[in-house]
């Protein structure tokens, strides 16, 4: 057993360990809270100073200027998302206000993304309750029975290029802006309000640097966060020793010890994706705020033992497609031909 199972083995018979150790952390802090707002937003806001006078020099000063200024949009949708689980700030209220704010510039809607996080964070590793809050992940045998055109249609899902590229554009500019059909009615009520406040924004941004040069802008920063943020939650569910169950199998402290990684990331990129990387601790206890998770983590062996997914080793997470249940593992397209060649060995003996 590897140390990542180990220790999700551990979880289960230990779970009021577990709960004392993270209800430690559960504490937000209205000074770390404001802290990580002034240096987020203020960095943000300065960039696009920037931006507007270099664009009087060339565009070649703008664009990587714009590149850095999707990253503390990354940095920003953390925060937004800490709010979303009452974790950031100890007001309600202004978890609220502030999740708002950081979802409008993030091209979320607060209580819609909130909810949806929400089901995500009570089925993550479920086999019997996917499909929503989730990347969508096929079992060997489901992609067998599948017909031609659905496995077409999850290939293309798969594809790195629209997995990484035009997905991340198409939710945070378009799935975004339509309520879920599924919603409640503040659910519903607030991406009204999110797409009007994010029009407002457009226009006066708009006069200030020209609707073309903006829209440029903006659709740039969006496509360098959206794609640092799907590989971000790619990674953290889909790596070598994940974890998926059936329903009467599934654990929660396990799901999360095992089925959310430790993404050790380099300090600079940690910083910028706000230490969400503490993937595991996250799962255990949303109520943890990401100021607090490496602490977290630091601070209880249980947690040391989780085997870290490192910038270089989450590579080979572009090779995982499907999940096999009879291998407790993730795989690629090539165990599909090992698996059929094996069938016609067996039908020919």
């Amino acid at each position: 057993m590897n140390d990542s199972a180990s220790a999700a083995a551990d979880s289960k018979t230990s779970a009021p360990a577990w709960k004392k150790i993270v209800a430690k952390y559960q504490k937000a802090a209205v000074w770390p809270g404001i802290w990580q707002l002034t240096n987020t937003l203020v960095p943000y806001a300065a960039l696009w100073c920037l931006i507007f006078f270099s664009l009087k020099v060339s565009w070649w000063l703008a664009v990587p200027l714009a590149i850095l200024a999707g990253g503390f949009l990354v940095r920003t949708f953390i925060i937004s998302h800490d709010c979303g689980h009452g974790s950031f700030f100890p007001s309600r209220k202004a978890n609220e206000m502030v999740g708002f704010i950081t979802g409008v510039l993030t091209f979320t809607s607060f209580h819609q993304w909130r909810w949806e996080h929400s089901v995500h964070h009570s089925t993550s590793g479920d086999l019997d309750r996917r499909g929503m809050g989730d990347i969508w992940t096929l079992t060997v045998q489901e992609y067998l029975e599948a017909s031609r055109w659905q496995r077409f249609a999850y290939r293309l899902a798969r594809n790195p290029f629209i997995l990484f590229g035009l997905a991340p554009l198409y939710i945070f500019l378009i799935k975004h802006r339509i309520p879920s059909a599924k919603a409640g009615r503040r659910e519903r009520l607030s991406v009204w309000w999110t797409n009007l406040a994010m029009v407002g924004v457009a226009a006066v941004m708009s006069l200030i640097f020209g609707l073309k040069a903006y829209l440029i802008l903006q659709v740039l920063m969006v496509t360098v966060a959206g794609s640092a943020g799907i590989w971000l939650f790619y990674v953290q569910h889909q790596f070598e020793g994940a974890y998926w169950e059936r329903s009467e199998d599934w654990d929660y402290s396990t799901a999360a010890l095992k089925g959310s990684s430790f993404y050790k990331l380099p300090k600079v990129l940690q910083w910028f994706s706000g230490n969400i990387g503490f993937h595991h601790i996250h799962h255990l206890s949303p109520r943890i705020p990401n100021y607090h998770l490496e602490k977290c983590h630091k601070a209880e062996p249980l947690f040391q033992t989780v085997k870290p997914v490192t910038l270089f080793s989450s590579l080979k997470s572009f090779t995982f497609r499907l999940w096999d249940e009879k291998e407790q593992r993730l795989v690629g397209y090539g165990a599909l031909r090992r698996l059929r060649r094996q069938q016609r060995e067996a039908a020919g003996c």
